[in-house]
């Protein structure tokens, strides 16, 4: 991979372990990731005026992204009930790599060099390593947040793909987001009956931010899974856990045990190794 690339994929898996925290710590999750797909909604829909529609081999993708997006979406805000943060969050996102690579293997054709396929595996065995470091997790939390990572994994493959057949990045994530945004609203009405967005409350700004990071971190994804195999592109996105680790120690005073150091090192190494065997 390009080091325009790595570097894009790595600022997006700061974003995304950034949003997600902020979802863990809101009560009302499922208001909270609706309400960050709206952000996304209006933000797109000015593209969508100036750019040529994406190719019509895309739509397909466009249409199973979504759908599998927001069952995501569901599946992580019921994980997030059922557990914490440091034990779904690296569940969900640790089994996300090795199952697009498998995918990519058989949907796209794409075979990675024995260096990141090892840097693959490093890094989701570091990330899963710390959703084990303090206490084992629910059968019920870790039942969700691996149906949350095989979504993952699922929307991941497909956006790359559609991205690939799309002729134009910019306008395939715009009508994804789109389309996202519009399924999440109905789903959310179809669940609650309306949605609130009082303004005038701190907490409604702060997801407004989240949605945000969301936007950035996976656009910055997409355009990556369009030019760069799949399999590394998803691991490297993992990596986020790191920052999240990371921000625990220096921002919120958090000890460093033995074994979390040991995932870190681990989830560095592989993202050393997936950079260098492009």
């Amino acid at each position: 991979m390009s080091p325009l690339v790595i570097v894009l994929v790595l600022c997006a898996a700061l974003l995304h372990a950034s949003w997600n925290a902020i979802l863990r710590s809101r009560a009302d999750r499922l208001w909270s990731i609706t309400l960050m797909g709206v952000v996304s909604l209006v933000i797109v829909t000015p593209f969508l005026f100036v750019l040529a529609p994406p190719a019509a081999a895309s739509w397909p993708c466009i249409a199973l992204s979504s759908v599998l997006q927001i069952a995501y979406c569901f599946f992580l805000v019921r994980a997030y009930r059922e557990g914490e943060l440091a034990q779904v969050y690296p569940i969900a996102r640790g089994t996300a790599p090795l199952m697009v690579t498998l995918g990519a293997a058989v949907v796209a054709g794409e075979r990675l060099s024995l260096m990141a396929l090892v840097g693959v595996i490093f890094v989701s065995l570091g990330i899963m390593a710390l959703a084990f470091e303090k206490a084992r997790p629910t059968l019920h939390a870790t039942l969700a947040a691996l149906t949350a990572g095989a979504f993952t994994a699922g929307y991941t493959l497909t956006d790359g793909v559609g991205a690939r057949l799309s002729g134009h990045v910019l306008a395939y994530t715009a009508w994804l987001y789109l389309v996202q945004g519009l399924g999440m609203v109905a789903a959310y009405v179809a669940v609650r009956r309306q949605i609130r967005v009082p303004l005038r409350e701190p907490e409604t700004w702060k997801v407004l931010g989240a949605g945000i990071f969301g936007l950035l971190s996976y656009g910055a994804v997409i355009w990556a899974l369009s030019i760069a195999p799949m399999g590394q592109v998803s691991a490297l996105r993992e990596t986020g856990i790191l920052f999240a680790a990371l921000i625990g120690v220096v921002l919120l005073k958090e000890k460093v045990t033995l074994p979390r150091a040991g995932a870190a090192v681990m989830i560095a190494t592989g993202a050393v190794v997936l950079s260098a065997g492009g």
